[in-house]
């Protein structure tokens, strides 16, 4: 059985004051998605990427950080900074649980808000030798935890659910954390273009595509500066 020390809670309480700060709008619920992999050399890589459902009595498309700066005329880079230090917590995370634990380590999580409710999900799988790679597992997650099924996503994608809901399924060890939300009413300061976004989405149809490419790729924290200047170089030209 996991061991959640006072140390491990109060980083639950810095995750959750994160999450609450890089949401420039209302919400209901959130869905993240974390992993950290030991290298031999000792040092880690890994992934982070969430999607939050916006507050609304019609239903609404789950939103991806990776999202929000176009969507909400954020500085992108100074964003991005906001993700990696969320992703600092994580390994943070981890590293206490490694310090605690004497059984095997963790190596990805999903962390779920709703209703006042924080639940971790704590994932052993072994993703070095998983049958699928980072970014089918992506399609995957969305597919386990969006309800983002066949008929929502490209040919590509459809091949990848269809090969994971045929084939046999590996059972990995899963431990749970549930609580209630250690803070409430965290005081948003993200500056962003409210007119914008009211009058209208930043991002139009033609475009989401595109931007879903980015987002797939920022995702992979391993990712150098340069890739993503190169990307960035190139979308810009067309």
């Amino acid at each position: 059985m996991l061991n959640h020390t006072k140390k491990i809670k109060g980083i639950y309480e810095e995750i959750q004051k994160n999450l609450f700060y890089m949401i420039p709008e209302k919400w209901d619920k959130l869905y993240l998605y974390s992993s950290v992999i030991d290298l031999d050399n000792g040092e880690k890589k890994g992934e982070l990427y969430f999607y939050y459902i916006p507050k609304g009595i019609l239903k609404k498309k789950p939103v991806n950080v990776y999202e929000i700066p176009n969507k909400f005329n954020l500085d992108e880079n100074e964003y991005l900074k906001l993700v990696k230090l969320l992703y600092d917590k994580i390994k943070m995370l981890r590293e206490e649980f490694r310090k605690s634990e004497t059984g095997k380590l963790w190596s990805n999580i999903t962390i779920t808000i709703q209703n006042m409710k924080f639940r971790v999900e704590y994932d052993y799988e072994d993703l070095e030798n998983c049958e699928f790679n980072s970014y089918e597992r992506h399609i995957i997650w969305r597919y386990e935890y969006l309800g983002i099924g066949l008929e929502q996503v490209n040919k590509k994608d459809k091949e990848i659910l269809n090969r994971y809901l045929l084939g046999a399924k590996t059972l990995s060890k899963k431990e749970t954390y549930e609580s209630g939300i250690y803070i409430r009413d965290v005081e948003n300061k993200i500056a962003y273009n409210t007119d914008e976004y009211e009058n209208g989405s930043s991002k139009k149809e033609d475009d989401e595509e595109e931007n879903n490419k980015v987002n797939v790729r920022k995702n992979q924290l391993l990712l150098s500066e340069e890739q993503i200047k190169q990307y960035e170089e190139r979308k810009n030209q067309k």
